[in-house]
C-alpha cells in the first residue's frame, strides 16, 4: 500500500518531530512511524466504507419521497440504480472489512450532515447522471462510478479535512494517498475479485528476492537519520554561509539531514535518486526556494562525506 515516497514523508516528519522535541527516544521515534503508516490504512479504511453511508443516504431519501400524500410520477417509480449498486453489500457484507471497521472504530454514523452533503455534491455531477441514465447494470459500471467520486468529491473538502483532522493526528496530508488505494481496490472489485486489506508495504504485495522489505527500508532510514542527527546538523548549518544556526529553517536542515541518513544507510542506492526525493518533498512541505536550497547542499554534503569515507556508495554522481 504505501510506496517509498510515501515512507520518506513519514519517516521526515517523525524526524522533524525529534528536531523540535530532542527528549525523543528512538524508540518513540519508531513507535510514532509505525502508527502514522499504519493510520494511512486506517484512513483508506474509512473512506472506503462511505461507500455503504451513500448508498442507505440514496434509499431514505427514496423512501421519504415514496411517503409523501402526492409523490410525483419520478417519486412513484424512483430510478433505483444507485441504491442497487453491486459495491456496497461486497462491503457491508464482507466480514473482515466490517471487523476491521469496529476494531478501529471506524464509523460514519456520526457525521450525517456530510454524507448528506457529498451525496447532494455527487448527484448533482454529469458522471453520475449519466451512471443513473444508463442502461447498463453490472459492477464494473458500479465500480467505476465510485472511482470518479473518490476523484472528484472529496480532496478539496474543507469539511471532510475538518472531520478528519478531528479523528486522527495522523491523517494530515494522507487523504489524497488514501483515496488512490480506494480507486484501485475498485478496479480490483470490477473484475469480481472479493474485497482484501491492501499489504501495508509495496514490497508485500509482490514479494521478491530482489525487493528490499519497504518496512526495513524506513525503519534504517529513520534511525541512521536518527542516530546521525546530531553529527550532521553542525555540517548543514556550516554549509549555509548566510544563516547562524539559530536561524536554519528546520524543514530544511530536516530533509538534508535525512538525505544525507539515506545516502549512508543505502549504498546501493543511487545518489541522484535521493537527492531528487527530498527536493521534491521540499516543495510540498518547505518553502518556494527550498527545492534549490536542499538539492545544492545535499550534492555537496554528499560529496564531501564520500570523499571522507563517513558515506560509501557503489554508484557516484554521473
Amino acid at each position: 500500500m504505501l510506496n517509498r515516497r510515501i515512507l520518506r514523508i513519514k519517516a521526515f516528519k517523525v524526524l522533524f518531530s525529534y528536531a523540535e522535541n530532542p527528549s525523543m527516544t528512538l524508540k518513540e521515534a519508531e513507535s510514532q512511524l509505525e502508527l502514522s503508516c499504519e493510520a494511512t490504512r486506517s484512513l483508506y479504511l474509512f473512506m472506503l466504507d462511505i461507500i455503504p453511508f451513500l448508498t442507505a443516504e440514496a434509499a431514505t431519501r427514496i423512501e421519504n419521497a415514496s411517503r409523501k400524500i402526492r409523490p410525483t410520477e419520478a417519486e412513484k417509480n424512483p430510478n433505483m440504480k444507485f441504491v442497487a449498486n453491486g459495491i456496497a453489500p461486497l462491503l457491508e457484507q464482507d466480514p473482515d472489512f466490517q471487523k476491521l471497521l469496529a476494531r478501529r472504530k471506524l464509523s460514519w454514523e456520526p457525521f450525517d450532515a456530510f454524507i448528506r452533503n457529498t451525496y447532494d455534491s455527487m448527484s448533482r455531477k454529469d458522471y453520475f447522471q449519466e451512471y443513473m441514465a444508463s442502461p447498463e447494470r453490472s459492477i464494473k459500471q458500479d465500480a467505476a462510478l465510485f472511482t470518479r467520486m473518490f476523484e472528484e468529491e472529496f480532496v478539496d473538502s474543507v469539511e471532510l479535512a475538518g472531520i478528519l483532522e478531528d479523528l486522527s493526528i495522523w491523517w494530515n496530508d494522507d487523504l489524497a494517498y488514501a483515496l488512490t488505494v480506494c480507486c484501485d481496490t475498485m478496479k480490483e472489485l470490477s473484475k469480481g475479485r472479493r474485497w482484501e486489506l491492501p499489504p501495508l508495504y509495496r514490497s508485500e504485495m509482490k514479494p521478491s528476492k530482489s525487493v528490499d522489505s519497504d518496512k526495513a527500508f524506513v525503519t534504517k532510514l529513520l534511525r541512521t537519520s536518527y542516530t546521525c542527527y546530531d553529527k550532521y546538523f553542525p555540517l548543514v548549518a556550516a554549509s549555509t554561509d548566510q544563516w547562524t544556526e539559530d536561524r536554519l529553517f528546520t524543514t530544511d536542515t530536516v530533509l538534508i539531514i535525512m538525505g544525507l541518513g539515506e545516502a549512508k544507510a543505502f549504498p546501493e542506492m543511487p545518489v541522484r535518486v535521493t537527492i531528487n526525493e527530498y527536493v521534491e518533498i521540499s516543495k510540498y512541505y518547505s518553502t518556494p526556494k527550498s527545492s534549490s536550497f536542499v538539492n545544492g547542499i545535499l550534492d555537496r554534503l554528499i560529496k564531501k562525506l564520500v570523499s571522507e569515507g563517513e558515506i560509501v556508495k557503489k554508484e557516484f554522481f554521473d
